[in-house]
């Protein structure tokens, strides 16, 4: 059964039996909350609900109603006068001066004196009908104020500075009073908003701290990424090219799945698993398909990131990275890059305090240390395995070293295939030839090669990808874009032609040369003017003698051509040379192929990658003496060479002249071309 099945936040599946209690130690923020929006809540609807009855109007208005006497009281606050006044509805729209006529005539302050001369004769009437009927009159003023009261305006104006208005209320026999803010609206404005504001402040200020206390003490935490399932996208259906490699990554799968059947036979399960291989054959490509396998906890992260200016860093987060995958074992450590911190310990003279040497002692030590780490399984990649330090590959550390080399014919093929799942491909591709086109592609060149044909058929505006865009994807890749701007004079284009037929031709009559693909004189990269293209018809892990000479050969064809036509040379055989110099030493330092110095092996390889295909011997371990013998050997070598591509060129030199032609015509010449015109000089001698 799944332990995390059930999720230990949810308090309603989690810790429930006959005799618990809920929990509500983690709501008392919520109600807190709660209890502020419910206050709030009934400040606005009293001041809502007031609002809706009272009336506003300006304080002009307000002072005609204090001398028409109809104010019956008011509350004077800070800033608004609120009150009631006995007016009819037309009044309460319109000011009471709004009756007066709009007249400048004496008939006007007549009509102004009119209520003032009237109003003692109504007194009068009223006190004598006081006098002659008492109750009659008090119950037509009880009914008066009732209907007063129906009638009442509620108003609310702004006050304006008026040091009279208090003596004019009091002449008018106005009932008014001063306003104290509420209870609850004091509450809320002096207490509940400003600790609301402070507690927001706080908020937003203790988050910005964390995050720069979280920078700046937080060098000590490992920085590992847990990667699930859903988050790599990428299982063991799409990595093609290495099923070796992925047998043991499978193996340790399965261990963590399924560990009962490895345990009941005593096996342990592998502690440390090292991907080996040159750059661009998929070591983190296979990583994250062992995420995307895998149904546990997967960290992922670089062996630079343990490394920091600070001392001790390092080491503490390794220490934390274990502590981590511990706590969720059983799990997976996927480190890339190690030899960032697992490069070899040296002695220091001196006190000195490597860092990255006390990262490399922490992490033996999480590794194979007092106390095993049960569960976690170390995948580690590298393409400097040279480098590593040897009791990091020791077993119970790294128990499996699992190479992932450059692809075979096969392999290469399933990489395209792969790759060319999510692209439209027209009916006359075949993957099979672009792998033979490919010898030596990592799946990464690969990948690169579908990505390319995928562009140059989207730049043609073609719905599919072609075996054309495939082909000349592949040039792309391995001789660079072409390079139309650069234009050659005749002279300059006419000697190209002739150099790079000169490598056709030596490659074509030398018994052990690789096949002629392709030539062209089309300018590529930063500095090819032309190119031969040699492909193997088959997978060749070592090379004799005879077939190191015939590469020799091919190598300086194209010198050789040049001399034989134009009768001197050009600086346009740099590259050969460089490469035929390297190959020539190789074979006398390191193979063992020449009789002057014999099987004295004297060439040092010095910081390089693995899987280098470069012939550098990188140094010589020898005396002078011997060193002289091997610099005269290299020279005879590239001599005999030499002089066997001249001899070929002389022995067919209407073949060189026909193909260079037609390479000046046409630029470019495939296979089949190429042969083609070699078979019709072959019959027209005949």
């Amino acid at each position: 059964m799944d332990k995390n099945a059930d999720s230990p936040s949810d308090p309603t599946t989690h810790n429930q039996g006959p005799n618990s209690k809920p929990d509500l130690s983690n709501d008392w923020r919520s109600m807190i909350w709660f209890a502020m929006m419910a206050l709030m809540t009934v400040w606005l609807w009293q001041d809502f609900s007031r609002a809706l009855n009272i009336h506003t109007i300006p304080y002009s208005q307000f002072k005609s109603y204090v001398a028409s006497d109809v104010i019956e009281e008011c509350q004077i606050g800070e800033t608004e006068i609120l009150g009631s006044a006995d007016v009819p509805d037309a009044e309460a729209v319109e000011p009471v001066e709004a009756k007066v006529p709009d007249d400048q005539n004496a008939g006007s302050n007549e009509g102004d004196k009119k209520p003032a001369e009237t109003k003692p004769d109504t007194d009068s009437k009223a006190a004598a009908s006081s006098d002659t009927a008492p109750a009659k009159s008090t119950e037509v003023a009880s009914d008066k104020q009732k209907a007063d009261a129906k009638d009442l305006l509620h108003f609310r104006t702004v006050r304006v500075e008026d040091p009279t208005l208090v003596d004019e209320l009091t002449a008018a026999n106005v009932t008014y009073t001063g306003v104290r803010p509420s209870f609850l609206s004091n509450f809320l404005i002096s207490w509940v908003l400003p600790i609301a504001l402070v507690f927001v402040l706080w908020t937003f200020l203790s988050r910005r701290v964390a995050s720069v206390g979280q920078g700046v003490m937080g060098f000590g935490k490992s920085q590992a990424k847990l990667a699930v399932n859903s988050d790599t996208g990428v299982t063991f259906d799409d990595v093609a090219g290495c099923d070796e490699a992925k047998y043991e990554l499978q193996e340790v799968v399965d261990f963590l799945q399924h560990a009962d059947k490895y345990t009941a036979l005593g096996a342990k399960i592998p502690k440390g698993v090292l991907l080996v291989g040159p750059p661009g054959t998929g070591k983190t490509l296979m990583a994250r398909a062992v995420a995307g396998e895998a149904k546990v906890p997967f960290y992922s992260l670089s062996g630079s990131e343990f490394v920091e200016m600070f001392v001790g860093v390092g080491a503490s987060r390794v220490r934390d990275l274990f502590r981590q995958a511990t706590q969720n074992a059983p799990c997976i450590i996927f480190l890339d890059e190690l030899d960032a911190i697992g490069r070899q310990r040296g002695v220091h003279v001196g006190n000195v305090n490597d860092e990255r040497e006390q990262t490399l002692n922490q992490l033996l030590v999480e590794m194979d240390g007092f106390q095993a780490n049960v569960g976690v399984i170390l995948l580690a990649a590298t393409n400097r395995p040279d480098v590593l330090d040897k009791a990091l590959l020791r077993p119970g550390r790294f128990d499996r070293q699992v190479v992932m080399d450059a692809p075979d014919l096969v392999g290469r093929k399933a990489i395209l295939t792969v790759h060319a799942r999510n692209k439209p491909l027209s009916d006359d591709v075949d993957l099979e030839r672009i792998a033979r086109e490919t010898p030596g592609f990592s799946g990464a060149d690969l990948a690169n090669v579908m990505n390319e044909g995928a562009l140059l058929s989207a730049r043609h505006l073609s719905s599919t990808i072609s075996q054309q865009d495939l082909e000349e994807a592949v040039e792309k890749v391995v001789a660079g874009p072409e390079r139309k701007s650069r234009r050659l004079g005749a002279e300059e284009k006419e000697r190209v032609a002739y150099h790079e037929t000169g490598h056709a031709l030596v490659g074509t009559y030398s018994q052990h040369a690789d096949p002629v693909h392709k030539i062209s004189i089309v300018p590529r990269g930063k500095a090819a003017l032309g190119y031969t293209l040699q492909l193997p018809t088959d997978e060749k892990f070592m090379m004799t003698r005879a077939e190191l000479l015939d590469r020799l050969k091919g190598l300086l064809g194209g010198r050789a051509a040049e001399e034989v036509q134009f009768g001197e040379i050009s600086t346009g055989a740099e590259n050969d040379l460089e490469r035929a110099t390297a190959m020539a030493r190789q074979m006398v330092c390191m193979y063992g192929m020449s009789d002057a110095v014999g099987l004295t092996h004297c060439g040092r390889r010095e910081n390089v990658f693995l899987g280098d295909s470069s012939l550098n011997a990188g140094g010589l371990d020898c005396s002078d003496n011997t060193a002289d013998h091997i610099d005269a050997e290299v020279k005879q070598l590239l001599a005999d060479a030499y002089k066997d591509a001249k001899r070929i060129l002389d022995d067919h030199r209407e073949q060189l002249d026909r193909v260079a032609q037609e390479l000046l015509r046409t630029e470019t010449l495939d296979a089949s071309q190429f042969h083609a015109l070699l078979q019709d000089e072959i019959v027209s001698a005949s």
